[in-house]
């Protein structure tokens, strides 16, 4: 799912979830057979757990959100908040594994032509929730009036006409969902997608309120006005400072949740975090802890430091739509010359791993890629990155200038600063400027091609290598850098098809990551973990989701 806010960041990707429904294909019939609510994940047995009487939580999100529409957002801090208030038609179970959220079943006989049946279900303004929802939804996400950063997420799922829609060569009621009646929605797809209900658990893919929507317009998402189908409302929205949510009395699982009221916090900095954590002020920080604190915080506070699995991956990115990085041989000679180990060993040193390809090692149906320079040593590395350098015109009299831009985080800082060292004090004729920027205006920035380098976090939006690997696609509307390779397009569109096998499509996607090092398409440089703390009393918080989807619903507060 996107862009992370952290370093060691969400959705992210160890994820290893298992679908609701069998991955079937040719005449055999996909049926899920999942519950028909989502189960509490639980670390401990909260039924022995005496619980508190009051039932509120604060939690650290980190960052002011660009947006609480569902379709105009594209990162985990949106996310974080949107998954509260907002259920699709598939979810997630505490171990990341897709399970029933508005559908209650699914079927398919091809992976090509899904039947969803939904739940009997409100939103909070006590409408019904149909499956014309659903495809209003829909229709709007890929709408050009509508501009979503995920435009492009129903044409990378292969639904009829998505793409065609998104480059206005098509109207949005073309698109292949339909209501077929109140509870019932078909979804055609130009291609067996066999991990299509595992996709629909993606914030863009979440319903919104037609008749609100229309009404209100930008200020549909006003704490006044807003309408959700989640277990909770927006409450407050104090901008730059905190979200408070409220229970839904009218949510279809409303008898199971136990939290009332949740504040979701904006502090980006994670020593400011801590200290407030230390203080009794959080009950749950954001998902990345100071790393020059992190041994002191297991040693002093133990199990309060959780460790849970992240599919994300850290990278630099490239714009390659102007000099100096539409040029590959300079954009491959500061992929050499970085230094990844001592960044993961001697600066995180939190258990992040290299990373030599895009998509991490953990994600489902991946056969990993090693490029050749893995086994070089650091002094070859750097000889070959200054040689392509010099071939490109760079030299003392005329050093290599850029920007690297980043959001505000001191971890982000800190690494840009290490980034910016290893390649002056081993290359010599590199010159960076660093560009730190808020969230929304850095988000933007990397939107509109305004920056030349930028860092970057993607976590996955379901467990399966193309939520990565897409975003490189030449049309991608997550594709900030611009990479353009038609070698690299036709493998990914030649993943999907009635005849490629699980093994062929794993085969292809290493093909792919092998593509983007032969471009040095961006500088992937770790995948990540999320650590983050917890206080004892939290019950229900499972460290066991690699795309770390916690729900507030799940949670209660013992009694302290």
């Amino acid at each position: 799912m996107k862009n992370s806010l952290m370093t060691p960041s969400r959705l992210a990707l160890a994820l290893g979830f298992t679908t609701v429904l069998a991955a079937c294909g040719g005449d055999k019939k996909a049926e899920n057979t999942a519950p028909t609510a989502e189960p509490a994940a639980a670390a401990t047995d909260a039924s022995k757990v005496e619980l508190a009487e009051t039932q509120e939580i604060t939690i650290n999100n980190a960052a002011e959100p660009e947006s609480l529409d569902p379709h105009k957002v594209s990162g985990v801090p949106e996310s974080n908040i949107l998954r509260q208030m907002f259920v699709g038609l598939t979810s997630t179970d505490g171990d990341g594994n897709t399970i029933p959220g508005m559908a209650e079943s699914w079927e398919t006989t091809d992976n090509k032509v899904w039947t969803f049946k939904l739940r009997d279900a409100k939103w909070s303004n006590g409408d019904p929730v149909t499956a014309h929802d659903f495809v209003y939804s829909m229709r709007r996400l890929g709408d050009p009036a509508t501009a979503s950063p995920y435009a492009t997420y129903l044409a990378d799922a292969k639904v009829v006409n998505a793409q065609d829609i998104v480059d206005g060569k098509a109207k949005p009621d073309t698109l292949g969902v339909k209501a077929i009646d109140d509870k019932t929605l078909e979804i055609t797809l130009s291609e067996p997608v066999p991990y299509f209900p595992d996709m629909l658990i993606h914030t863009s893919v979440k319903p919104v309120n037609q008749k609100v929507v229309e009404a209100h317009g930008d200020k549909w998402t006003a704490p006044e006005n807003i309408v959700v189908n989640g277990p909770y409302k927006l409450s407050s929205w104090q901008v730059n400072e905190r979200i408070t949510l409220e229970r839904n009395p009218q949510y279809f699982d409303d008898a199971k949740t136990t939290i009332n009221k949740a504040t979701l916090l904006v502090v980006p900095a994670a020593t400011t975090d801590v200290q407030r954590y230390k203080a009794g002020e959080i009950d749950m920080t954001a998902d990345s802890l100071p790393p020059e604190q992190y041994d002191q915080l297991k040693n002093e506070l133990g199990a309060e430091v959780i460790e849970p699995p992240k599919l994300c991956t850290y990278y630099y990115e490239f714009n390659h739509t102007k000099a100096p990085f539409d040029d590959v041989r300079v954009r491959k000679a500061l992929s050499l010359a970085l230094d990844r180990d001592i960044i993961v060993d001697s600066i995180l040193k939190q258990g992040q791993k290299v990373a030599y390809q895009f998509t991490p090692e953990a994600t489902q149906g991946m056969k990993n890629f090693e490029p050749e320079w893995k086994s070089w040593d650091k002094a070859k590395r750097i000889e070959e990155a200054k040689k392509l350098l010099a071939e490109a015109g760079y030299s003392e009299s005329n050093p290599l200038k850029f920007e690297l831009l980043y959001n505000t985080n001191e971890q982000h800082k800190t690494l840009a600063v290490a980034a910016s060292s290893f390649w002056k004090d081993s290359l010599g004729f590199v010159e960076v400027t660093l560009n730190n920027q808020e969230w929304k205006t850095y988000l933007e920035t990397r939107r509109t091609q305004k920056h030349e380098m930028a860092r970057g976090g993607w976590c996955a939006d379901y467990n399966e290598a193309s939520t990565f690997l897409n975003t490189f696609k030449s049309d991608n509307s997550s594709n900030y850098g611009k990479y353009n390779s038609p070698a690299f397009d036709k493998l990914m569109a030649s993943t999907l098809g009635g005849d490629v096998t699980a093994e062929q499509r794993a085969d292809i996607y290493r093909q792919a990551e092998a593509e983007l090092d032969k471009d040095t398409a961006t500088i992937f440089v770790y995948q990540y973990t999320a650590p983050r703390l917890v206080k004892p009393y939290v019950i229900g918080f499972s460290d066991k989701d690699p795309m770390g989807n916690w729900h507030i619903k799940n949670l209660k507060i013992a009694k302290h």
